[in-house]
């Protein structure tokens, strides 16, 4: 309960000091691409959930309670209006003054100040998980639109309806024209576009406030570039990337295309992150090892030019450590080796000690022609606790395997997981994707592990290990170890295991993609 009301209020803080087009467009990346990362999983939880021993109080927190929940509260708001909203929110702290309350009395007080059934609403977007995906059907005769309705279904699970209100953008040549809609019953028409002229493309969920996967094709790709806000942009991104994991609309080498291709006219420095994270995502964990071999090389030539073409230095930063984190020709190993070296420079962008540390690793991750690398960046760290944090990492990213073996079965020891940020990045680089041919046989001592890195570990620590453990497998191999694990134990402790559930979603449809090519 805190969580909600602490994440929603310092939403509403950042709305008044950032302006409302900027508000807009950084609560959507930055609360509903985490939200979507474990509602779309067959492991997701609820917002609300129940919990039978405080030991595992732990298991309560997660993206869903920090990024779900204030989509949800701005639904609520949406949904009563600013207006009652407020009036419910003060009856209930002032009913509740020094005293325990719960979710329930909120929503039983916020009941009496709306006309809508809040219980229903509740249910389906606070005690149940997942998400909608949204559908449409346009008819038309000549250049006029003649009837549109659009329609949801659950992801997952039983049938269910998410009421929610999202705006639709209608792209016309040289203009544009938005709408609101209510998205209350499993189908709906939208009478108000009848008799208009038939648009160039549909841009759903444009002001970034609906949740669900929304309806993308090619018309719509096409036209991000001629978007003019930001957010529209930003929705765009995010409705490709939705749809692609569920195989609609666009394929992944597309997708990977539109986004790298986006990168380097895109201006916005929120959408540059969100591009260079959907890059990484695709090229390592949804292609082929051959088609990245067959695209690796253009890439690589379009980020890189693309460093100059962008006008600030913290664009191209991110696209700079976007091409340090694919790279594979031997031309960009000597341009990223010479900057590590600071021998050259790249104009406009100012590193850190810590950005050295990550390219040291980049190229002795590829088993760099510079042996050395790590003792020479090592030398080059004054601070303690860097150096530690350096030194701990080392052995993950050797090329001898036998010490990368021994690294692994140290973690087996508490003592040598209690820097468990230091043991994320470690694993990190273990299991990254040019070492998973060795790695894979690390995955089911890993997950054998999870039950007490729980118990003794800190709260997000589970999380951490599994996603930095099976976040880029893409194989059969891997997804099988997953699968066996889960069958040979049945009465696996729930919440645990909806984690590996979660963190290997990504694994489970990349292994679909890549057997059904």
């Amino acid at each position: 309960m805190k969580e909600v009301f602490a994440n929603f209020m310092a939403d509403k803080s950042t709305e008044v000091l950032t302006g409302k087009d900027m508000f807009d467009l950084k609560f959507l990346v930055d609360h509903f691409t985490l939200a979507y990362g474990i509602d779309r999983t067959t492991g997701a939880n609820p917002i609300r959930q129940d919990l039978d021993n405080l030991k595992d109080a732990g298991t309560l927190y997660g993206n869903i309670i920090y990024h779900k929940a204030p989509i949800m509260m701005r639904q609520l708001e949406r949904l009563m209006g600013k207006d009652k909203f407020q009036e419910g929110v003060r009856a209930y702290l002032n009913r509740f003054r020094n005293s325990n309350a719960s979710w329930p009395d909120l929503i039983g007080i916020l009941d009496e100040y709306t006309p809508e059934d809040l219980q229903k609403w509740n249910k389906v977007w606070v005690n149940e998980p997942g998400r909608p995906i949204i559908d449409y059907k346009l008819e038309t005769a000549g250049n006029k639109i003649t009837r549109l309705t659009i329609s949801q279904k659950p992801e997952y699970g039983k049938s269910r309806i998410w009421p929610q209100s999202f705006e639709l953008k209608m792209f016309y040549p040289g203009t544009e024209k938005e709408i609101t809609i209510n998205l209350n019953a499993s189908t709906v028409s939208v009478p108000q576009v009848v008799g208009l002229d038939v648009p160039d493309f549909l841009l759903f969920n444009s002001s970034g406030q609906g949740y669900g996967v929304w309806p993308s094709d090619k018309t719509m790709v096409t036209g991000i570039k001629n978007m003019n806000k930001p957010l529209n942009r930003a929705t765009a991104y995010i409705s490709s990337y939705e749809n692609m994991l569920i195989g609609k609309a666009i394929k992944p080498l597309d997708a990977l295309k539109l986004y790298v291709d986006a990168l380097v006219w895109e201006r916005e420095e929120l959408n540059v992150k969100l591009l260079s994270n959907y890059i990484s995502s695709i090229y390592w964990g949804f292609i082929s090892t051959d088609d990245r071999a067959i695209v690796a090389t253009q890439i690589e030539h379009t980020l890189w030019n693309g460093i100059g073409q962008q006008p600030s230095p913290n664009t191209k930063k991110l696209i700079f450590k976007n091409y340090q984190d694919i790279f594979s020709s031997t031309e960009a190993r000597d341009r990223i080796y010479s900057v590590w070296q600071s021998t050259s420079t790249i104009p406009g962008i100012k590193l850190t000690e810590d950005d050295y540390t990550s390219i040291a690793f980049s190229l002795a991750l590829r088993d760099d022609n510079d042996k050395l690398i790590l003792s020479k960046q090592l030398a080059k760290i004054t601070n303690p606790d860097r150096r530690k944090r350096f030194e701990f990492i080392m052995p993950a990213l050797s090329s001898d395997k036998v010490v990368r073996d021994q690294f692994f079965a140290s973690l087996a020891l508490k003592t040598n997981r209690e820097k468990e940020a230091n043991v994320g990045a470690a694993l990190y680089y273990l299991h990254h994707p040019l070492r998973q041919s060795s790695s894979v046989e690390y995955l089911p001592e890993s997950l054998n592990l999870l039950s007490e890195i729980q118990s003794t570990g800190d709260i997000f620590f589970p999380q951490n290990w599994l996603q930095s453990t099976l976040g880029n497998y893409q194989s059969k191999e891997a997804a099988d170890i997953v699968r066996k694990f889960l069958s040979e134990h049945p009465d696996y402790n729930p919440k645990l295991k909806a984690k590996i559930l979660q963190t290997a979603d990504n694994l489970f449809k990349a292994e679909a993609m890549l057997q059904a090519k």
